[in-house]
This record gives structure tokens, C-alpha cells and sequence, in this order.
């Protein structure tokens, strides 16, 4: 056979070949494709299974919330328990919705690249929740129940031995929360199906309150027995900070009380204020670092200026001592609060009625404390009682042995103005201290090395004018130079006190400046703590170089200007700085005066090579 022939032969043989294995693959390939479309079909029906017990899962939650929220003030623990079954319903919900998202389907179809996603963040989110539900809600839920159970025959607001016996099941349940939102967090946080998106994101939202609260839970199960009395009486310094004049850890300490706990029992007693303690001295030493930064202001023995380093762990170290020199009594600790605490608190316990029949309430303690009482009294030592009668009746109202139900919401509003800042602790005891230091409660500088930017003012007139301050902090990574990143930090102060028609005693200059005044200026300490091993290069008020005094605390350096602050003006102070290379955001003191901070952090830009 010539060989073009035996070519288009051995072709056509070969052609016959593909056919035949064509027609014996064919099966296989649409046998294939309806396992796909099987499977996809499958993830389909049961994602809407799911969504629907996930949603269901949903209004369980909200049921119970509204049970809490509107439950009725004659209910006790049993009204309490009925809550249980909204619990159980919500964990069977997502119980469900975790069983419709396993298996081989929704398993293979979570690993394709891109399309998958949506199908992992599904799957990841009935996952989450079926924890959440089956292993974090439960014992708060029964905390809640049980914390006020028997309390109220003891003649206590809380039933410590209940709480004791929670924190077992409250440290796993703050374990599960951590572990289930660190792994939520590596979901796919954009897919191409914006309805998983909004799960993820809602998701992400409620962890990111749960998993915290639930770590707080735990450490109060672990630590607030001994500190309410448990083992013997504690006695506590309370301090009522007047943040219409501003100092360190938010305002002057204008009141104080002594807070009594003994077997869960509490009661106030001792109320005094800042006139009381003008003599008192502390013997307390915090090194050389604080003496050089302070000591010309003299914090141990000028009660009212205590606290103008912004670690509070000092200013409570100071009060302490000095009331136990002044009494004779050892204080166990120091809890500071400020008008917008009393605020958050009064809207849980209800306004507070004085002796001469004023209102005090969640809506107008801030207003009542630190601007219409200054026209109201023109006597200082009228003014300074009117504030004492306030924290007294506020005090009174935050005792809630008469009414062990409110509890569990006023421990809600405790820590929220703690998580604020507006409420600070410092114990005695140093186990206790680390715990408050370790959830932030303590109000401590911290010390370590990551990313910082601190904006922190002293009044240094003696005005009570910082009611009308408003601060405005911009922290700007620049590009790295061979020393570091180089950073812009821009504060801006503005006093928004009118020119005219405030009282004598909220703007008077008891600093005598040698420069001529108007009623309404006002003078500030301007203070910049900056991350650790920051350089200063140079800084500018209103465009002008300024020079700045420096010193270090706790590792970090400060950076200080005396500003004069007129009435119904804006001042711009820039600073220029070189810190260590890092990417974190930096994290933000906030240190809580009548106006909260405005901060913005610009994002870190590549460094150049």
C-alpha cells in the first residue's frame, strides 16, 4: 500500500478510535455534570433552609431582648427563667441551620476559588451562631437569672455565691466567644453575593460585642466576690470628677464618698469635698520620671491636682493615701466617675430628687453640674455643696439593694462607661489590679511598644471653661526615612465659650497670667504622648515654630506647650515626629472630658525602598 494510503488509513482507524471512547465517556461526563448540578442544586434548597433557621435565630434573639428590656418591675428570678426558652429556641434554630450547611456538598463547594466564597461564609456564619447559641448564651443568660435570685432576701443586690459558682461555665463560654470570632474574622469578607456579605458583617458585629462582654462576665465571676466583701469588708474611695475643669484622668475632683462593701452589702457614707482634703499630703513615690514631669504642680500634696498624669493608677495611689493620712481608715481601692457616668447610670436607676426638690436625671446631670449650677450659685461654697447633694442622691439611686432586678442592666451601664473611660478602678490588691488592668478598666497608661498617640490637657487657669472645649486630633503616617516612619500629628483646640455672660467663678485666671485677659480665655497644659522611641523633630502653633517642653512617662515621650486659649477661638498645634516602623493603627487615649475626642488615624502608606 502506497503510503499516503496507509496514512489515511492508520488516520481513520484512529478517528474510530476517539468515537468509540467518546461514546463510552459520554455517560460519565452528563453523569458528572448532574452530580454538579446536583450538588449545586442541593446547597441551594438547604441555604434557604438554613437562612430561614438562621433568621428565626434572629427573632429569638430579639425576643429575648425585648423580655428583657420591658419584663415587669413586680417580676423576680421566675421572670427572669422565663426567658430560658427563648434561649433554647434561638440554639435550636441555628442547630439547624449548622446541620443544613455540612456535609460533602457544602464542604467541596467551600474550597472552589472565588465562587466558593459565598458558600464558606454561609457555612462558617451557621456555624458561629450554633456556638454562640448552644455554648455562650446559655450560662449568661442563667447568670442573669440567678444573680439577683436570693440576693434581695439577703438584703444584698447581688447573690455573690451565684456568681461564684458561674465562673466555671463563664470562662469556657469566654473562651468559645474568643475562638469563634478569631476564626469568624478569616471568613471571606467580599464575595460576589452581597446577601453573605451582610451575614459576615452582621456576623462579625455581634461577636465583636459578645466575645468581649462574655471576658468581662469571667473576670467579674473571678474577682467582684472578694472586692464586694466576700472575705471581709472592703472600703472604697469614690471620686466624682468635674470635667468642667479639666486634669489628667478627665476632670478635677470636686466630691468624694466612701463606698462600703461587706457579704455583697453596700452603702455610701463619709461624703466630703475638694475644701475637706486641701491639707491632706501623700507619701507616695513613682520615680523620677513623674517627679521631673510634676512635681512643680505638686499631685501629692494638692489633692486637686493629683491627677494630672493621665494614668490613673497614680492619681488613685495618691487619693488613697492621703484620705487614709486625713481619716485614719486604709482605703481598699478608688473608683472615679464623672458627670457623663452619673448620666449613663440614672438612665438605668431612674432621676435622683435633692432635699430642695431639683430633678437630677439622665438628661440633665452634665448640664446641671457643670454650667446652670455656676449661674444658680454665686457663693463657691453653695455651688461646691449643691455638687456634693447631687453625687449624694446619684449615689443613693446607684444602691440597688431595694431593687435587686435592675442589676444585671446596671452592670451593663457600669461597664459600658468603663469601656468610655468615664468610669476608672484601682484596688489595693494586686491580683485585682491586674485584672482590671488586663480589660482596661483601670485607666492605666499603657507601656509597651505598640503604636500610641495621647492628646491629653490641664487646665491652667483654675476656669472652669473646659465645658466649652472642643478637641480635634489627626494622626498622619508619612513615608519611611531611613530613621523610622516619619508622623504628622495635628491637634486643634477650640474654645467655644461665649465672650460674655458666664459667671465670675467660671472665668476667673487664677493663674494671674502677666498678659492681659478676657473673661472666657483660657489656658491649657497641651500634652502629646507619643509611641514609644519616637523622636521630635519640630512643632508649630497657628504656622508659627513652637517650643515644646519634653519628658518621659512610662516609656513614652511627652511632649508639652502652654497655651493660651482665648474665648471663641482655634488654635492648631503640629507636631512633627519620627517613630519606629510598624503597621497597627495606633491606639487612641481618649481621655473623656465633656466633648468627646474627634480622632482621625490616616492609614499607613507603603514605605518607599
Amino acid at each position: 500500500m502506497p503510503p499516503r494510503e496507509r496514512f489515511h488509513d492508520q488516520a481513520g482507524s484512529g478517528f474510530r478510535a476517539r468515537r468509540r471512547l467518546s461514546r463510552r465517556a459520554r455517560p460519565l461526563l452528563w453523569g458528572a455534570v448532574g452530580l454538579v448540578l446536583a450538588g449545586a442544586a442541593w446547597i441551594v434548597l438547604t441555604g434557604v433552609l438554613a437562612r430561614n433557621e438562621l433568621l428565626a435565630t434572629q427573632r429569638s434573639l430579639a425576643t429575648l431582648q425585648n423580655l428583657k428590656a420591658t419584663r415587669a418591675p413586680t417580676a423576680g428570678a421566675q421572670g427572669l427563667g422565663s426567658l430560658a426558652p427563648e434561649v433554647r429556641s434561638a440554639a435550636a434554630h441555628a442547630a439547624r441551620a449548622h446541620r443544613y450547611t455540612t456535609g460533602p456538598a457544602w464542604y467541596l463547594a467551600a474550597q472552589v476559588p472565588v465562587l466558593g466564597d459565598p458558600v464558606r461564609t454561609v457555612r462558617g456564619a451557621a456555624w458561629a451562631t450554633n456556638r454562640v447559641t448552644a455554648d455562650v448564651l446559655p450560662p449568661l443568660v442563667r447568670l442573669a437569672a440567678d444573680l439577683t435570685a436570693d440576693a434581695r432576701a439577703a438584703g444584698s443586690p447581688i447573690d455573690l455565691a451565684a456568681l461564684r459558682r458561674a465562673a466555671p461555665s463563664l470562662e469556657r463560654a469566654a473562651h468559645v466567644a474568643s475562638d469563634t470570632r478569631t476564626r469568624s474574622a478569616g471568613l471571606p469578607p467580599h464575595t460576589w453575593l452581597p446577601t453573605a456579605d451582610e451575614a459576615r458583617t452582621r456576623l462579625k458585629g455581634q461577636l465583636d460585642r459578645l466575645a468581649p462582654a462574655t471576658a468581662d462576665a469571667a473576670t467579674a465571676a473571678r474577682v467582684l466576690p472578694a472586692m464586694m466583701g466576700a472575705e471581709g469588708e472592703r472600703r472604697y474611695l469614690v471620686i466624682f470628677q468635674n470635667t468642667a475643669e479639666a486634669r489628667g484622668t478627665g476632670g478635677l475632683p470636686g466630691a468624694f464618698a466612701v463606698l462600703t462593701a461587706s457579704q455583697g452589702k453596700l452603702s455610701f457614707g463619709d461624703f466630703g469635698n475638694d475644701t475637706l482634703m486641701a491639707n491632706a499630703h501623700a507619701t507616695v513615690d513613682f520615680g523620677k520620671e513623674y517627679t521631673a514631669e510634676y512635681s512643680l504642680n505638686a499631685p501629692t500634696t494638692t489633692w486637686v491636682n493629683a491627677n494630672l498624669s493621665p494614668h490613673f493608677p497614680y492619681a488613685a495611689q495618691i487619693w488613697a493615701n492621703a484620705w487614709s493620712h486625713h481619716s485614719g481608715k486604709k482605703a481598699d481601692g478608688v473608683i472615679a466617675l464623672d458627670p457623663g457616668a452619673m448620666a449613663g447610670l440614672l438612665a438605668v436607676t431612674g432621676p435622683a430628687r435633692l432635699a430642695d426638690g431639683t430633678i437630677v436625671s439622665a438628661g440633665n446631670v452634665v448640664d446641671l453640674t457643670e454650667r446652670t449650677s455656676y449661674a444658680a450659685f454665686a457663693d463657691t461654697m453653695e455651688r461646691k455643696g449643691f455638687f456634693l447633694d447631687v453625687a449624694s442622691a446619684t449615689a443613693a439611686k446607684l444602691l440597688p439593694a431595694a431593687d435587686g432586678r435592675r442589676v444585671p442592666a446596671l452592670l451593663s451601664a457600669l461597664r459600658t462607661e468603663l469601656n468610655d473611660g468615664r468610669v476608672t478602678m484601682w484596688s489595693a490588691h494586686p491580683p485585682e489590679q491586674r485584672e482590671l488592668q488586663r480589660h482596661h478598666f483601670a485607666g492605666d497608661l499603657p507601656d509597651g511598644p505598640a503604636p500610641f498617640a495621647g492628646l491629653v490637657v490641664n487646665n491652667a487657669a483654675g476656669s472652669k471653661l473646659d465645658y466649652y472645649l472642643d478637641r480635634k486630633l489627626d494622626w498622619e503616617p508619612q513615608q519611611c526615612s531611613r530613621y523610622g516612619r516619619e508622623i504628622t500629628v495635628t491637634a486643634t483646640l477650640t474654645n467655644r465659650a461665649p465672650a460674655s455672660g458666664l459667671p465670675t467663678y467660671v472665668t476667673q485666671r487664677v493663674d494671674r497670667p502677666p498678659y492681659a485677659t478676657r473673661p472666657g480665655d483660657n489656658r491649657l497644659l497641651v500634652s502629646y504622648f507619643a509611641s514609644t522611641g519616637a523622636v521630635f523633630t519640630r512643632a508649630t502653633l497657628d504656622g508659627r515654630t513652637a517650643l515644646l517642653n519634653s519628658a518621659t512617662e512610662r516609656g513614652h515621650p511627652v511632649f508639652t506647650l502652654d497655651m493660651e486659649l482665648p474665648a471663641q477661638s482655634a488654635r492648631t498645634l503640629k507636631l512633627y515626629l519620627v517613630e519606629p516602623p510598624a503597621t497597627p493603627a495606633p491606639v487612641v487615649l481618649r481621655q473623656p472630658l465633656v466633648r468627646p475626642l474627634q480622632s482621625t488615624v490616616r492609614p499607613y502608606p507603603r514605605c518607599s525602598r
